[in-house]
């Protein structure tokens, strides 16, 4: 059964974990079985909270500036 399972948890491309509008709830440590906030601006409403290995058809894909500041942010909060 365990073996069936792990089948089924897949690394996707354009998930959410690797868009731009995605906000994990642990962005240090954020992997594709983190849940997070979809904050797309037409979906906020919705209060959507997604895993990054959920997808959709408004992904843009994250860039590293913006990886760099959501962990310095997080980092900061820490202190």
């Amino acid at each position: 059964m365990a073996d069936t399972l792990w089948k089924r948890v897949t690394w996707q491309s354009e998930n959410c974990l690797a868009c731009k509008w995605f906000r994990p709830a642990d962005p240090i440590n954020a992997d594709i079985l983190t849940n997070g906030r979809c904050v797309h601006p037409e979906l906020l409403k919705f209060n959507l909270i997604v895993s990054g290995r959920d997808w959709c058809n408004v992904f843009e894909e994250v860039s590293q500036k913006q990886i760099d500041a959501m962990q310095a942010k997080a980092m900061q909060a820490e202190e």
